[in-house]
């Protein structure tokens, strides 16, 4: 079985943050494939709803989709009381520190201060698990960065998101097919060439 969590806080007030990309991901994965996340996942210390996920089949794989139900620094819960390979799990993240839309796919690493994948890192028990990280970042950070992550993207940004969820579905869905030097080769190498291109665009106009 291969694993996709998308990071996110649950519930309607936070529905469409920065922070939620990863629940976009997700959605998208679902609607693509015609599954419901309805299914919960109990947590083993409490017994309260840790996570909700859809399941479907891809090339004669379980693919199971998921979105955490705790809080986005606890989102680690999700993945308590029931055996995984580290290896088959894909977090998809947000990361402010990406430029806005930007994908970046990597094996392994620190969680680089986004406290959702350190949660899921801490209870995997290693640093060796597949992240997806997608750009919410400003030309220029707030002081106040958490609740610049809170907030909802501007209509001029929207389009961009919207490419990058689409970008960020197809590299979960390369890397269920392919695996992860294929997906990594594609998706990283694509926003390589799109960034040179604003880069030489920018250059241009400044000339």
């Amino acid at each position: 079985m291969k694993l996709i969590v998308g990071l996110g806080n649950p519930g309607h007030t936070y529905y469409g943050t920065r922070h939620n990309v990863g629940f976009a991901v997700i959605d998208a994965l679902a609607a693509r494939h015609h599954v419901s996340v309805t299914h919960r996942v109990v947590s083993p210390a409490d017994g309260r709803p840790a996570a909700v996920y859809g399941e479907y089949q891809q090339q004669g794989e379980a693919v199971r989709v998921m979105m955490p139900l705790a809080m986005m620094n606890e989102s680690g819960d999700a993945l308590r009381g029931f055996e995984i390979a580290p290896e088959t799990v894909l977090v998809v993240c947000d990361d402010v520190n990406l430029p806005l839309g930007q994908l970046r796919l990597r094996a392994q690493g620190s969680a680089g201060g986004h406290h959702g994948l350190q949660s899921c890192l801490d209870v995997l028990g290693t640093e060796r698990v597949i992240r997806l990280r997608i750009g919410v970042g400003a030309t220029t950070l707030p002081r106040n960065l958490e609740e610049f992550v809170l907030s909802r993207f501007e209509p001029s940004e929207r389009p961009t998101m919207t490419r990058a969820v689409a970008q960020a579905e197809e590299a979960c869905e390369t890397w269920v097919r392919e695996g992860f030097e294929v997906a990594m080769n594609q998706f990283n190498a694509a926003e390589n060439i799109s960034s040179c291109r604003r880069h030489d665009a920018t250059k241009r106009s400044s000339s």
